[in-house]
């Protein structure tokens, strides 16, 4: 779920996603942003009920900016007779929640809805918002501030306990002006690692494993296999406004 706080316009999305050790999951995520103020990206998180404030690992990316950039190149160009083939795609609490600085974000682990009244208010959405998204009723949240201006923003990464350990979840519902449509403009390029037990039929698989195009691999905090192929998905117009699952 792409969920911002205040009024945003958003592009060139891209998420990675891959299974982590004791059903814990790898989630990166950056795009493109242009906002007027300072605001939140909040994602909610499939974590188990209850979670305790330290249960997501913030995983800082400053020193690997190129992270999205060396995924793509995974993929050959298209050639010149053929544009269609291949190609990079476009208990007892604080009064406050604890923030992690990631690189050059200030993060917070948001275990549950009820847990925003200890957001400052421009970092966190309407109440009714949240009265129109009854699947994220149990769910935690990462909440990332950032400033205002337009900005490419650079990876944002963490991992995460699930709820369901045999599903790769991809944050894709968008709110960007406080309201939920239907059908969202989507330009996103979902990345992932997956296992064997997972649909990846209509994925795009890279003709070579990570560690023959991600040069920086020891910078990435062990996001990415580097033995492993990578797959991808682009959604690109006008699509039905959910979150994308994998198992």
């Amino acid at each position: 779920m792409c969920c911002f706080s205040k009024t945003a316009e958003v592009s060139n999305t891209n998420i990675f996603a891959r299974a982590g050790k004791d059903g814990r999951q790898f989630l990166v995520y950056a795009m493109t942003v242009k906002a007027a103020e300072e605001l939140a990206m909040i994602l909610p998180l499939p974590t188990p009920k209850a979670s305790k404030e330290d249960a997501v690992k913030f995983l800082a990316l400053d020193k690997y900016e190129e992270f999205f950039a060396d995924l793509r190149k995974g993929w050959p160009p298209p050639k010149s007779d053929n544009p269609n083939r291949g190609g990079p795609a476009p208990g007892g609490k604080d009064d406050k929640l604890k923030v992690v600085e990631v690189g050059s974000f200030v993060a917070s682990f948001v275990p549950t809805q009820k847990d925003f009244e200890r957001v400052d208010d421009k970092f966190k959405l309407p109440a009714d918002v949240w009265a129109k998204l009854p699947q994220y009723k149990d769910w935690g949240f990462a909440v990332f501030q950032l400033k205002k201006g337009e900005k490419k923003v650079h990876p944002m990464a963490f991992d995460f306990p699930r709820e369901n350990a045999k599903k790769l979840f991809f944050p894709t519902v968008h709110i960007h002006d406080g309201k939920v449509e239907e059908k969202a403009g989507f330009d996103h390029t979902l990345y992932c690692q997956a296992s064997s037990g997972e649909n990846i039929i209509d994925w795009e698989e890279s003709p070579q494993p990570a560690e023959l195009f991600m040069p920086k691999l020891d910078k990435a905090h062990g996001i990415v296999d580097g033995k492993d192929h990578v797959y991808r998905k682009t959604m690109k117009g006008k699509l039905k406004n959910e979150d994308v699952w994998l198992g």
